[in-house]
């Protein structure tokens, strides 16, 4: 067995390999792929009719190009030397990809929450992806560039002290390590910001299935359908709807026993596509409306196609062969808790999906109404969960001896994530013009 000696004397070495203070650098290089030929690219499965919302929502600001670009940035951060300490990345870490959700004992947590491009690689370009979006949401709100360096600093640290605290524990304690929603409420320093939270974590215990009938169903003929607001929301055709109940008996393979026999309780009622995020949208997704006891007992679950990850092309071959399971997989073990209903089957043409719960007590951060404090809090505990998550997966001994007791990691990271937020800024003027000389079309505000 190899010992924590021996494991931190492994992270230790890594800084022969790239100091911490190397990664301070970013300087394009010559052959730097066109970024909006990378987006165009990933564009070429996706559905052509969707596309032009997926380039209107990045177009809208610098934030929200670095939301789709995760293709972008990784292509960026392969061009870089790495550590070669690997953990469970989640691929796409940026500010708003951390958020709320019920755990199944229904208590709120804090964590990540999205897995689209989860894959092994260097626990390094979650942190810098994370630290960028940072640095691009302060400069975007208008704060001084001291402001906006502090908050980048404080994530990274928070990042350090987590793992190296982390380091010190035993596997369980690890392994059962979460964050409590009221962990937010301590973090904002006025009394009417706390109030506002305080109101977020209610809205969000009250997002749940039966809450989300309302929203997004209707009756007609006596019937329970879900409404129609296109291009957002349309019913499933069809083809679509044969595919769907078919690999929903599918999907209901990748579950545990006990909660096959829960899903079975309940029965297919409609099902229609959804846009969903910014990155995403152009793939498929779809929402499909159960219910068990009567109608008033719902269960909305989310279908949404799995791809190759962002990483992928970048790193070497990683455990799974289906990116469903892949998804899945890299979700179960970085988040504290779980969801009960997630798996992942095959569709229509060979296609991967996996499956989980619409709505079950989500809630995101608004992070464009964030004062300068506020940001540098909730960047802060996005800097602890992503931490937490590394050291489920990952040499935790290792990579805290890497970065050891002083702030030379933090340092360089912002320095990295500042020169970043200007190379996004670039990258999304790129695309502002490929919209303006018709190179892609976009529709904005949808």
């Amino acid at each position: 067995m190899t010992t924590p000696v021996t494991r931190a004397e492994r992270g230790r070495a890594a800084r022969k390999r790239v100091s911490r203070s190397a990664h301070a650098h970013w300087i394009p290089p010559v052959d730097r792929p066109d970024p909006v030929a990378v987006l165009e690219r990933q564009g070429r499965d996706r559905l052509p009719e969707l596309l032009p919302i997926r380039y209107g929502r990045m177009a809208a600001s610098p934030f929200a190009f670095l939301r789709g670009a995760a293709a972008v940035m990784a292509g960026d951060l392969a061009s870089r030397p790495h550590t070669g300490l690997t953990v469970q990345l989640c691929g796409d870490a940026h500010l708003l990809n951390f958020g709320l959700y019920a755990s199944p004992e229904r208590t709120l947590l804090f964590d990540l929450n999205d897995f689209d491009e989860t894959f092994p690689g260097p626990f390094e370009w979650d942190v810098q992806r994370l630290a960028a979006s940072v640095s691009v949401a302060g400069r975007e709100n208008g704060y001084p560039e001291a402001k906006v360096r502090r908050a980048v600093v404080e994530t990274v640290a928070a990042y350090r002290a987590t793992m190296r605290r982390l380091a010190r524990q035993g596997e369980l304690t690890v392994w059962y390590e979460h964050i409590d929603a009221e962990s937010l409420l301590p973090l904002v320093r006025s009394a009417r910001r706390r109030r506002r939270v305080a109101s977020s974590l209610t809205r969000a215990r009250r997002r749940t299935s039966l809450q989300a009938v309302g929203k997004l169903t209707e009756t007609v003929d006596g019937r329970r359908r879900i409404v129609h607001d296109p291009p957002l929301l349309e019913p499933a055709g069809a083809a679509d709807m044969a595919s769907l109940r078919k690999i929903f008996s599918d999907y209901r393979s990748t579950l545990a026993e006990e909660r096959r026999l829960l899903l079975d309780r309940y029965r297919f009622v409609d099902a229609a596509r959804k846009v969903v995020g910014v990155g995403s949208v152009g793939t498929r997704c779809f929402i499909v409306l159960l219910a068990g006891r009567d109608l008033d007992d719902p269960l909305f679950l989310q279908i949404k196609e799995a791809r190759k990850s962002v990483l992928e092309e970048h790193l070497p071959n990683g455990p799974y062969v289906h990116p469903g399971h892949r998804v899945v997989a890299g979700q179960r073990l970085m988040q504290a808790a779980g969801d009960i209903f997630l798996g992942w089957m095959t569709g229509p043409q060979g296609r991967a999906f996996y499956w989980r719960q619409l709505r079950d007590m989500k809630g995101s951060a608004d992070v464009a109404g964030m004062s300068p404090a506020d940001l540098l809090g909730y960047a802060r505990l996005c800097g602890t969960a992503l931490a937490r998550a590394h050291a489920r997966s990952g040499d935790r001994v290792a990579i805290a001896a890497y970065l050891g007791g002083a702030d030379t990691f933090e340092q360089a990271v912002a320095d990295f994530a500042f020169r970043y937020a200007d190379q996004t800024a670039a990258d999304h003027t790129a695309l502002g013009a490929a919209v303006a000389a018709g190179v892609v079309r976009a529709t904005p505000e949808v």
